[in-house]
């Protein structure tokens, strides 16, 4: 036998390569054998628990990386809770209805040319969710997402649409909902009224017009206005298409108002606005008369440019000096605040166009308009371009420019949406009602402002995110134009009157339970009522509605038809957990639903993410086309590189994914896999029940590891309880490459190679390390759920995989003794001795540099400096292991007259053990072997191979 086979050299089957992508499925099949997600519920079945309910993605397209970020995140979570001694009960879900999922069925349809009943098509689209639904799910098991994936929920299951119809009924009951012809977001591409979670903000370039309303001189004369020359009111608007709507001209009361002379004509203008209007227009004028404030002209009869009817001037307050002309042309069909000034003076709530975006022949709208679109197509919007025609024609177009600014684009289509009037259902914010409690609320919004506040934002910034979106949006328009969806069970007379009951809605709920939705599209109203008290004295005949929920009524009663319907879970939730943009979406339609239902928010806590963007900071959305899926990913790097990538990251922000990004996490990867092996195959002879050893058998270096280790511990725990993952991994991969790599792992090499097996030093470094594993591999668990328990397994059962799992372990706890007064005095004095290492090591380098050594273990080094020079006192305390802490053959200190500490480095004296390459005065002769080695590891070799012969 040779000296070298004497060592006790690592030993392990936990591969150096990961091999991720062809090694972890079989882990997959092994956790589902092995019922880990159940085993982890039972075991903690006594204990609290922690609902993180699920926001349903969309089962309309392969998984995203950006869905696969959010699910991923949830799964970190309750691997980390659930190790907390939590009981994490996970219901993953799925938002089965809505326009994306009809816009690709019915696309498929007109390319087969194929023409189906509404019914049909809802089955259609029903079998296009179950497929995408099948996909999903196989690509978020693949990522090793532990849920209930046997009781998920879907919002297409007919009690889910049951309970999403009996909490619209308390909308209902509670008199929020009503019907009213309103302007609303219109998808023209999508035939549909989009809600404010389905509009995107773009930069877009609409041509910016100055556009002359002519006043007649005897309402010219009536307001003291100038008649001796042809007098226009001058509006300035970015939607020429909507001047055919034109019923008002909007004027601030307390803004002062002027007369220009401009050649042969007057213009009227706010007269902040003089200067602007003058330059921007290249005109020249003068003012005329008196300036006078808005509310003088109130009722002034104006006419429209080329439409043969009036345009009076009406009093607005959100008329501003900011831009344009300081008179506002008003269409209550086309805007909000139109609107609303349409309802104060009684003006028509005219729209004329179709679903489809074209002017209508109303008898209104001129000849050459009806049919034209008010659709873009490449920056082109032949509605604005004929209305341009036409204002030249008259002489109303005073000037026209390009102007950029923010336009609201429908998020699928992502064309610009227009805003419509049309009659649609609502719920009231701003309305009073009494709460499920009983109590009288001044409105919804009320509510739901004082509720945000009893909700933990995460971040702290979220809360006025959620915020300043409740305050500012409009009533909830909650009805669409589509068939795939929950129906609106209304139902109208043959005088147009609608009919909304809520008792009738829990009715219709009852038997949607049974027979699902599809029912109100089978069949006639006389059926659907049949056996409902409610509307046994309706008028008949009646006629069923035929819009259907906005999907965010679908997603945000999850909370009602989930959490207070599944007997494992509880209401309200702990956690939600969603992208940034689910404060106008998901968190905020939740919260709408639960103060109807309950009057109080779904959930205690909200915490969000950013979105996934490339290097240059472009956001990676699933609309945008097709960019690469997690699956693509996964093929590539295997999931456990994906979620060290997610925890590495401050999710709060948006982040960044590349090939460059991928690389730096690939590096870290490797240093932890590296330091598991390690640690694994020095541990290869250790047996926890039989060779560990009390505290008192540690060495002081023993102690500054586990002294490291619980503040370690108590790092990670504290950010991993704030969700801090990037930072408690920032902080793990420190004590990885730096505490352990580079320190102890570099130190501990000596006694663990060449000391005897049984010696209580190697045994104490032994159990030290095996407490160190166990921690990491507890710490980094819920991150790298796959690699950690391969390495559990080799730990605990020395294969690739064990009946038990890594994730059925709690938390790592720190042992009081790792803090202790002596631990925690060791940890001070080697960190100490380590950093005064720093100094040592320049020197020895330069030796090394010189050629003089090979390795550092080839010097000696003398350390001069009287014994009150520090770190004398310390040095001399811990004298016999500076040898092995400096990873040299000797370490001698003299006493000497010197305040500064001398530090001589110089080739070791002796001769060189062939064994362990430390340098000794001599070596001896070991039974067995032709080589003599030193007297200690003669004393090894006897002790190990007695050891072995017994």
């Amino acid at each position: 036998m040779q000296l070298k086979d004497t060592l006790n050299l690592p030993q392990t089957s936990f591969p150096m390569r990961a091999s991720l992508t062809t090694r972890e499925p079989a882990r997959l099949e092994h956790w589902k054998k092995i019922g880990l997600y159940r085993r982890g519920q039972e075991q903690n079945a006594a204990k609290p628990t922690f609902i993180l309910h699920d926001g349903p993605p969309f089962t309309n397209g392969d998984v995203h990386i950006g869905t696969a970020l959010n699910k991923l995140l949830k799964d970190t979570v309750l691997r980390y809770k659930t190790q907390r001694g939590y009981r994490t009960p996970y219901v993953p879900g799925w938002d089965c209805h809505g326009l994306p999922i009809e816009h690709k069925v019915s696309k498929e349809l007109r390319e087969a040319k194929k023409e189906l009943t509404t019914a049909e098509l809802r089955a259609e689209c029903a079998g296009f969710s179950a497929r995408f639904m099948e996909k999903q799910r196989a690509q978020f098991q693949r990522l090793g997402v532990q849920a209930d994936w046997e009781h998920e929920y879907k919002t297409m299951d007919p009690g889910y649409e049951a309970a999403e119809l009996r909490a619209f009924a308390q909308f209902v009951e509670r008199g929020l909902v009503y019907r009213s012809k309103k302007p609303v977001y219109w998808s023209i591409p999508c035939e549909t009224a989009l809600a404010e979670a389905e509009i995107e903000y773009k930069d877009h370039v609409s041509p910016s017009i100055y556009v002359k309303f002519p006043v007649p001189a005897e309402e010219a004369k009536k307001f003291g206005l100038p008649t001796d020359l042809p007098l226009s009111i001058l509006i300035w608007t970015t939607t020429p298409w909507t001047l055919p709507a034109n019923l008002a001209i909007a004027v601030h009361p307390q803004v002062a108002y002027r007369v220009l002379q401009a050649g042969g004509e007057y213009l009227f203008v706010a007269e902040p606005l003089i200067e602007t209007v003058l330059k921007v227009c290249k005109i020249e004028a003068t003012p005329v008369g008196d300036s006078f404030k808005g509310q003088k002209f109130e009722h002034l009869q104006a006419r429209h440019p080329f439409i043969d009817r009036a345009s009076p001037v009406v009093l607005a307050e959100y008329v501003t000096t900011d831009t344009g002309t300081g008179a506002v042309h008003t269409a209550p069909g086309h805007g909000l605040d139109d609107y609303q000034t349409g309802l104060k003076y009684g003006l028509e709530i005219y729209c004329p166009l179709d679903d489809k975006g074209r002017y209508v022949n109303d008898g209104k709208i001129p000849a050459e308009l009806v049919g034209v679109t008010v659709l873009e197509s490449k920056g082109k919007c032949p509605a604005n371009d004929k209305v341009l025609e036409i204002l030249k024609q008259k002489g109303a177009l005073l000037h026209l420019e390009s102007f950029s600014h923010s336009y609201p684009h429908c998020w699928r289509s992502k064309t610009p949406v227009v805003f419509r009037a049309m009659d649609q259902w609502f719920i009231a914010l701003d309305k009073p009602f009494t709460d499920a409690k009983g109590r009288a609320q001044n409105s919804m919004r009320e509510l739901a402002k004082a509720s945000i506040g009893a909700v933990k934002w995460i971040p702290e910034g979220g809360e006025n995110r959620i915020r300043g979106a409740v305050e500012t949006r409009p009533d909830w328009c909650i009805s669409r134009q589509r068939a795939w969806g929950v129906p609106i069970p209304a139902f109208f007379g043959e005088d147009g009157a609608a009919h909304l009951d809520a008792n009738v809605i829990r009715a219709l709920a009852d038997k949607f339970e049974k027979q699902g939705s599809n029912a109100w599209f089978e069949q006639d109203a006389e059926k659907l009522l049949e056996g409902i008290p409610a509307a046994k004295n309706w008028p008949r005949p009646l006629k069923k509605s035929t819009d259907t929920l906005d999907v965010w009524i679908d997603s945000g009663c999850s909370h009602a038809a989930v959490l207070k319907r599944d007997p494992q879970l509880t209401w309200p939730a702990d956690l939600y957990l969603e992208g940034s943009d689910q404060h106008r979406g998901w968190f905020q339609s939740s919260l709408w639903t639960a103060l109807a239902t309950d009057a109080a928010p779904p959930y205690r806590s909200v915490l969000t993410h950013g979105f996934v963007v490339d290097e240059s900071g472009r956001k990676l959305s699933k609309s945008d086309g097709k960019p690469q899926t997690a699956d693509d990913y996964v093929k590539k790097y295997g999931a456990d590189l994906i979620h060290l990538w997610i925890a590495s990251e401050d999710f709060r922000h948006d982040i960044t994914l590349s090939e460059n990004i991928f690389t730096q996490v690939s590096n870290t990867y490797r240093g932890i896999r590296n330091t598991l092996m390690y640690q694994l195959g020095n541990l290869a002879d250790f047996d926890a029940a039989r060779d560990t050893v009390s505290p008192e058998h540690f060495t002081p270096l023993d102690q500054w590891a586990l002294n490291k280790l619980a503040t370690l511990i108590t790092e990670v725990t504290r950010e991993f309880d704030a969700y801090n993952f990037h930072l408690g991994l920032k902080a793990i991969d420190q004590f990885v490459s730096v505490t352990l790599s580079r320190q102890y792992h570099d130190i501990w090499k000596d006694r663990l190679y060449t000391f005897a097996p049984n010696w209580p030093e190697r045994r104490a470094a032994q159990t030290a390390m095996h407490a160190i594993l166990r921690a990491l591999l507890g710490m980094l668990a819920p991150m790298l759920p796959f690699t950690t328990d391969e390495g559990w397994s080799h730990l605990a059962a020395g294969t690739d995989f064990a009946e038990d799992s890594i994730h059925l372990q709690p938390w790592p706890q720190v042992d009081p003794v790792w803090l202790s007064p002596a631990f925690a005095q060791a940890g001070t004095e080697i960190e100490a001795i380590l950093k005064f290492r720093e100094r040592v090591y320049e020197k020895l380098e330069a030796l090394r540099q010189e050629k003089k050594i090979g390795k550092f273990l080839d010097a000696q080094v003398t350390l001069t400096a009287a014994n009150a020079t520090e770190p004398m006192p310390l040095l001399r305390r811990h004298v016999d292991s500076l040898p092995e802490l400096f990873i040299v053959s000797r370490v001698q200190l003299v006493s000497g007259a010197n305040a500064e500490m001398e530090i001589a480095v110089a080739p070791a004296d002796g001769v060189r053990c062939p064994r362990s390459w430390r340098w000794v005065p001599e070596l001896v002769a070991a039974d067995g072997f032709e080589e003599k080695v030193s007297p200690r590891d003669q004393a090894a070799l006897l002790a190990k191979y007695a050891l072995q012969k017994n």
